[in-house]
């Protein structure tokens, strides 16, 4: 990427602005090729989620992601470039195009700050392939035409455009300087309010309502058969509402209710959005560092804090949910090690507390090499065990023989890529894919020797009566 000295917001004048853009049009024709144009600005404090609330389009590519406890969300709207791409490569593909599409990128403005400059937003399904008329490709990279993020007290707006020889230059000088004006003083007024629709009026069991006990008490045998040593299998049930679910009505919900979790909405620009708030991360790559963590054994949370506590210390001396825990982080080491990476973390996991459930957990980092980008690790992670199982290709392959859907982006991970190979990512756990008046809910739980069918059957009731709770005022 090319960072220009000129900058356009340090002399704020439409002339300025075409004369910049004109410049860029220029260096387009002399190498033969678009270039991507990035304007970076630092702006008063925004809202990324009040501002996609207003420039909302249905029919539009999005992306918001958020963690309110860390003081950090970024939304990005309309796709200046996308990308699609599946099969054992598709990580490798959208490395490649994020490599190619910075080689041609002019920047201008604050570049060096956080989350400044364009953002690569990647979001990926459990499977390598997709499904037929599935609602997203089994990968989608897309850089958005507007992106504003907060990180702590600071924000930024960027503008990324497209920039040939042809461009009407005039046209796009009008928009980009409406848009800078705008992000400078941003006016909420024009953002309509999104409610969550009532209860349900049905709700169906994909695969029926014994399905999922049959499949871990065949998992089980395969357990003892040494097929592997844990499965996740999951349940999905399709809601179905009198009002029409809107993702942004949500998202204000689960920011609220789990400040501690990624709430994110993807939407394919084709009217559906996978949304939700997942307490994974798969992984964060900053300043040279890698932060994963291990998630793995669960229990509910208490009425009150006696019964809570005696449930957080049945968990920590649990020897199933232990074992459980310690085969992720034996899984994550393993996947990393090719590329010369030594894990720091604790000797025990420590407790994760959510709104309904407890877990299992224990943060993880370590040094990169040098030129490590993040989606090798993405690459290498994904899925992990506490979503697939372990080993991983015996798993997965039982997962898609066992469950009777196909889970598309739920169990997958989504995130961002930088300019400089950093960036972060989730896995999209406790979601929903909503269409109109419906929504496909997915929840699962991990299955090991020792296993109990009715047990894992009521830890996925407890992560659908949150879900239930979030997407709907049931």
């Amino acid at each position: 990427m090319k960072h220009l000295d000129v900058n356009p917001t340090a002399d704020p004048t439409p002339d300025a602005l075409r004369a910049f853009l004109s410049n860029c049009a220029e260096h387009s024709r002399q190498v033969g090729r678009p270039q991507l144009v990035s304007i970076s600005m630092r702006v008063e404090s925004l809202d990324p989620l009040a501002v996609l609330e207003s420039i909302f389009e249905a029919d539009e590519l999005h992306c918001y992601i958020e963690r309110p406890s860390s003081g950090f969300a970024v939304a990005g709207a309309e796709a200046v470039l996308e990308f699609n791409s599946a099969g054992a490569e598709r990580f490798r593909d959208a490395k490649t195009f994020i490599q190619r599409t910075l080689d041609d990128t002019l920047a201008v403005g604050p570049i060096n700050e956080d989350l400044a400059g364009p953002l690569f937003f990647v979001s990926a399904g459990f499977s390598s392939e997709s499904a037929p008329n599935a609602a997203f490709p089994s990968v989608r990279v897309f850089v958005p035409r507007w992106q504003v993020a907060r990180v702590g007290d600071g924000s930024v707006a960027v503008a990324n455009l497209l920039i040939t020889p042809e461009l009407p230059l005039d046209l796009v000088t009008a928009k980009v300087w409406k848009a800078h004006a705008k992000f400078l003083s941003f006016d909420y007024s024009a953002a309509q309010g999104r409610e969550r629709p009532s209860a349900p009026r049905r709700v169906e069991e994909i695969g029926g309502g014994d399905q999922f006990k049959q499949a871990v008490r065949q998992a089980l045998a395969e357990i003892a058969r040494g097929d592997y040593r844990k499965i996740v299998l999951a349940r999905a049930l399709r809601l179905t509402t009198a009002e029409e679910f809107h993702p942004l009505g949500i998202l204000n919900h689960l920011r609220q209710r789990y400040p501690g979790c990624y709430a994110f909405s993807l939407a394919n620009g084709s009217g559906q959005s996978f949304i939700g708030a997942s307490p994974e991360r798969l992984v964060r790559v900053a300043a040279g560092r890698m932060h994963t963590e291990a998630l793995a054994g669960s229990a509910p949370r208490g009425q009150s804090a006696s019964a809570d506590a005696a449930l957080a210390r049945g968990l920590l001396q649990s020897e199933k949910d232990l074992r459980e825990h310690h085969l992720v982080l034996d899984s994550i080491a393993r996947r990393v090690a090719d590329l010369g990476i030594t894990l720091e973390h604790a000797a025990q996991p420590r407790l994760l507390g959510l709104a309904n459930v407890q877990h299992l957990h224990t943060p993880i980092s370590a040094n990169l090499p040098e030129g490590t980008h993040i989606l090798d690790l993405v690459e290498r992670l994904h899925p992990t065990p506490a979503v697939g199982g372990t080993p991983r290709d015996a798993a997965v392959a039982a997962i898609s023989r066992l469950e009777p859907f196909a889970r598309g982006h739920y169990a997958g991970t989504s995130g961002w890529v930088d300019h400089r190979g950093g960036g972060e990512f989730f896995v999209g756990l406790r979601s929903a894919l909503i269409d109109g008046t419906t929504a496909t809910t997915y929840a699962g739980a991990g299955i090991v020797a020792g296993s109990d069918p009715e047990k894992e059957f009521a830890e996925t009731e407890l992560k659908f009566k949150a879900l239930i709770e979030a997407l709907t005022n049931a």
